[in-house]
């Protein structure tokens, strides 16, 4: 078996991560009913029996002592990590796994990257090093940080760069949370351009989720629980509830936003943790769906995404939830792919699906959604057995699909507006070791990033429609 390390950075990487141990606990003490440390509990925790100088490790097959997970926290205020140290999962974490300091970032992508990322490098790399240890076989670094803030954007890029040059064999996948256009830090879209340059450098794979679209989601939600049909009611075992007993959208919106993200992260780790006919390895995701190294940018989709997350209308039929995995109302990015050029798609499917299902899906759906000429058969499968907790199946979608452009462009806009005045860059540049170049290099990445994109959508109008297939007589 396999293991993986969780590395969040900043509030919002912290938040998340949070929301992410709370329900994959859950979700292994759902399944693990013998209280044994297994396998499955080994791929994200380390079982440590406290009774052992120190802290010494237990093996697999024994009985569950104290469950450590595999994961290094990060952030240079200290309020989301010291709540996190004072709530239910204070025994999940220790000091070896935790960096902070006081004074934050302000929002400032060059103190987030160049002052701390310089003043606490060895720190990181040893924390790295420490949670690398205490494993058998590392096979992915899951990165958490948002775009828009200074410790986010700036140390979390900085944390990525470690990584591959400390790590360079391991998986590097990250999931950055990117602003809205209403964000209220207004540095924001320099803080982005400038971590996309780190991002497409450096990561394997970019799962790109934004705001915009959990706030649309979580509204949507909201709408739909305070409808007045019967069954219309919130479930406490969801995507937008937590394990606390349930945390409504419209009370704790970003709570609800964070499992949102989360979930994410358990299904795209499902296949590590549990069982299943067709498991996928998490290295296979960037071996099948990144043909070009620097366009890694995986455009996710939940589904079913509103009764999964919260309401109780009638259970959609298999059929329909891959379906509703290419519309645009279940990605986690604002955007269309079925209007846009698919270069690969990964399905990750959890729950008492069959290969055949899975397969007579694909080809139902394929004539619908346009794939690169050269890669007409760029599917990835993976079925895990185990379900989410409370649900019969669900369905992750991993799109590498040219729909990212808007996105991409938006920003861009928006950082052309600052730059173009000038506005706020001495902020920046009176950070020792920033200097503006960095502002036109971050920018020239973006647009050639866009560039490629665009000349991935130009062959579209010349897609040639597959040959008729025989029909096989059954």
């Amino acid at each position: 078996m396999t293991q993986s390390i969780v590395v969040q950075v900043g509030q919002c990487g912290n938040q998340v991560g949070c929301r992410f141990w709370d329900l994959a606990l859950r979700e292994h003490a759902h399944v693990n009913k013998r209280g044994l440390y297994d396998e499955a509990l080994s791929s994200f925790f380390r079982n440590v029996d406290p009774r052992k100088s120190g802290g010494g490790a237990c093996y697999v097959g024994g009985r569950i002592q104290h469950l450590k997970a595999r994961a290094v926290l990060i952030d240079m205020e200290e309020g989301v990590v010291h709540g996190i140290l004072q709530g239910p999962l204070r025994e999940v974490f220790d000091s070896a796994q935790l960096l902070t300091d006081v004074s934050g970032s302000g929002n400032n992508w060059a103190v987030g990257n160049l002052t701390y990322g310089s003043a606490y490098r060895d720190s990181i790399v040893n924390k790295l090093r420490k949670a690398a240890e205490h494993c058998d076989c590392l096979q992915c670094f899951f990165l958490i940080h948002s775009m828009g803030g200074g410790t986010g954007s700036g140390l979390g890029t900085r944390v990525l760069s470690l990584l591959k040059e400390e790590f360079p064999d391991v998986c590097r996948i990250v999931t950055a949370m990117y602003p809205s256009a209403e964000d209220d830090v207004i540095t924001s879209p320099y803080n982005s351009v400038l971590a996309m340059r780190e991002l497409t450098e450096h990561a394997d794979c970019v799962l790109p989720v934004e705001n915009q679209s959990l706030v649309d989601i979580v509204n949507k939600i909201s709408l739909m629980s305070h409808n007045a049909k019967p069954g219309c009611v919130l479930k406490k075992e969801s995507t937008v509830t937590s394990g606390q007993g349930g945390v409504s959208p419209t009370e704790r919106p970003f709570d609800a936003m964070n499992n949102i993200v989360a979930n994410l992260l358990l299904n795209i780790t499902s296949s590590s943790r549990f069982e299943g006919s067709l498991n996928m390895d998490l290295n296979e995701i960037a071996m099948n769906l990144v043909p070009f190294p620097r366009l890694h940018y995986l455009v996710p989709s939940l589904t079913p995404l509103y009764t999964l997350a919260d309401v109780n209308i009638p259970t959609r039929r298999l059929d329909q939830m891959f379906s509703d995995a290419f519309s645009k109302e279940h990605q986690l990015i604002r955007a269309d792919p079925k209007h846009s050029l698919y270069l690969a798609c990964a399905l990750m499917v959890r729950g008492n699906v069959q290969v055949s299902d899975l397969r007579r899906n694909i080809e139902r759906l394929r004539p619908s959604l346009p794939f690169v000429s050269w890669n007409q058969e760029g599917w990835k499968t993976g079925l895990c057995s185990v379900p989410p907790v409370g649900h019969t199946h669900s369905l992750l979608a991993l799109a590498n699909n040219t729909c990212v452009k808007p996105t991409f462009m938006e920003l861009r806009d928006r950082f052309t507006k600052l730059y173009k005045k000038k506005a706020h860059l001495h902020h920046y540049l009176h950070i020792d070791g920033m200097e503006q170049s960095a502002f036109s290099e971050a920018l020239s990445s973006l647009s050639a990033l866009i560039e490629e994109y665009h000349h991935l959508d130009a062959t579209k109008a010349r897609l040639i429609p597959d040959a008729p297939r025989l029909s096989i007589a059954r």
